[in-house]
């Protein structure tokens, strides 16, 4: 991997990659954020490489049964574009050596991609069925993943020759592959702590998710059961991740520099991790999405040439619509404002904090003046984020023309929702999101924001400008029915009011939206802001972390 624009060759590990919805090794947000990580770096001809692994099943594809219940269903994916690089590795995982294909993608206009796959020959059952289902089973089967991403995918590397200056982590679970460059410089006679020192000054770390239940931990003895010590011992193994062994606080211990997704986040990730000691300082890089996956062609050639915006829109939205129609019969107006929501299903999310004050929702949706669709997966075994999609179903039935709900939300569903709705609501209790890159998917194709001030969208907003705010930002007890009260409030006051009394105003919104993000929030800001803050050392050494 060759050297250019001076920039260090980085190679960037992730658990999950969305790079389109044909590929089906991605689940969500992190996963599309890598994917979009990928295609700006291969734009600007970066010495970037991937490492991931081949999910033969996927996350889950998850319908609606006739009693309104999301259920799974997991097929098996054969891809005949993967390039076979020839070459294996070996992880000893539960004392048996397991054995790693490695695989190359770059049919997408992303930067190389290599994927491991345990689904060999050589390999027995169990071994076999490691890299099937993506963030399924139980503990032990996430570490063996975990030790085959980064064990496996520091020893890829190694076979394939590629040189590396800069080992990206995003998100804990690849803090393995940097265990393995312990080991690898133990072996060559430094103690643990000198390795400790030099694997660090090679490593930074992403945080994502604010939520505990996100970062992830594990008992040591079944750390140590599995082959995750990968030839440290049981003290050096807390001194990296504590005990419980911690992925973000060994991600963070092991980094020379680390980051957040947003600037809220920041602030939010420095006071969460405040009582660890030894950890990387937390700056933060904000999300950005790949315009050229995202942003509409036809939007894009009207806001650059100074032409008609809501004529685009209203051929993205009619797209969207005749799409509702073929997936639900459910025929919307296109006349009618429409408000998407397309999230994972996860309680903080609240998906259906809108619905909390029926007499106030049900006069605006018999009438006419909104429409509602949603979409989103809840996790195979989140039974609360599959009650939220029942609920959703329930609403779209008994409110049919009105509501809709979108089953097996996946990229192609992503790009016509943030193309073709009016309105993007975002609502989550702040401030547990860490960035919600679908926002700045709708803002650069002028649908426009309508988000509780959480994640990116402090950044972003100017309320009445560019979108709206949901609520001052408010924290506390209450929380929820203050933001649905907030809600409702400028849903009337200010964005219906617009929608359907000032369209040149809306038009104005829409481009000041655009204005807005189409650099600033885009991948290709993103990964300069990397190169530039995490991944070079002069401005990195420089840089100044938020107290």
């Amino acid at each position: 991997m060759p050297k250019t624009h001076d920039m260090p060759r980085v190679a960037y590990f992730c658990m999950e990659y969305g790079l389109h919805e044909e590929f089906a090794i991605y689940s969500g947000g992190l996963g599309i954020l890598a994917g979009d990580h990928l295609k700006a770096s291969a734009d600007q001809n970066l010495p970037v490489v991937g490492i991931g692994l081949l999910w033969r099943q996927g996350y889950t594809t998850q319908l609606i049964n006739a009693e309104g219940r999301p259920y799974d269903v997991f097929p098996v994916y054969a891809y005949d574009f993967l390039h076979d690089t020839g070459v294996e590795v070996a992880v000893k995982i539960r004392g048996q050596e397991t054995y790693c294909k490695v695989w190359m993608v770059d049919k997408y206009g992303n930067a190389p991609l290599y994927l491991l796959d345990t689904n060999v020959p050589r390999n027995g059952e169990r071994e076999k069925w490691i890299n099937f289902k993506l963030y399924g089973g139980n503990a032990e089967a996430r570490i063996a993943q975990e030790m085959v991403l980064g064990i496996g995918g520091v020893r890829a590397l190694r076979e394939l020759g590629i040189e590396v200056d800069v080992y990206h982590f995003n998100e804990g679970h690849a803090v393995f592959a940097g265990v393995e460059l312990i080991r690898e410089k133990m072996a060559r006679g430094m103690n643990f702590a000198r390795a400790w020192d030099e694997a660090r000054e090679q490593i930074v770390f992403t945080t994502h998710t604010p939520v505990p239940a996100g970062n992830e931990c594990h008992p040591h003895r079944l750390l140590e059961d599995m082959g995750a010590y990968n030839g440290l011992n049981r003290k050096q193994m807390k001194t990296l991740g504590g005990d419980p062994f911690g992925m973000t606080v060994a991600g963070l211990r092991l980094a020379r520099r680390a980051n957040a997704v947003a600037e809220l986040h920041g602030q939010t990730a420095r006071k969460m991790w405040s009582n660890i000691q030894g950890t990387a300082p937390i700056s933060h890089i904000t999300n950005g999405v790949h315009c050229g996956t995202w942003q509409d062609t036809r939007i894009r050639s009207a806001y650059e040439n100074g032409e008609d915006l809501w004529a685009v829109h209203q051929q993205a939205k009619q797209a969207l619509i005749r799409q509702i129609g073929l997936r639900t019969s459910n025929w919307l107006d296109p006349e009618v404002l429409l408000i998407g929501f397309a999230r994972r299903a996860a309680t903080y999310k609240r998906s259906d904090l809108i619905f909390g004050q029926m007499e106030i929702l049900e006069p605006w949706l018999n009438r006419g003046q909104l429409q509602l669709v949603f979409s989103g997966k809840a996790h195979p075994q989140d039974e609360k984020g599959k009650k939220i999609i029942s609920r959703l179903v329930s609403l779209a039935r008994q409110y049919p023309h009105r509501v809709v709900f979108l089953e097996n939300y996946d990229m192609k569903l992503g790009r016509l929702l943030t193309r073709g709705c009016d309105v993007w609501l975002n609502n989550p209790r702040r401030p547990q999101e860490a960035s919600g890159t679908s926002g700045m998917k709708a803002a650069m194709n002028g649908v426009l924001n309508l988000s509780v001030l959480d994640g990116w969208w402090p950044e972003g907003c100017q309320h009445g400008v560019n979108g709206w705010q949901i609520g001052d930002g408010y924290e506390g007890p209450g929380q929820d029915e203050h933001d649905r009260k907030c809600l409702y409030r400028v849903l009337q006051e200010e964005v219906m009011l617009t929608y359907y009394n000032n369209r040149a105003r809306w038009v104005q919104m829409m481009r000041a939206s655009i204005d807005m993000a189409h650099w600033n929030f885009s991948s290709q800001r993103m990964v300069q802001d990397y190169n530039r803050l995490l991944y070079s050392r002069g401005e990195s050494e420089r840089l100044i972390v938020e107290a």
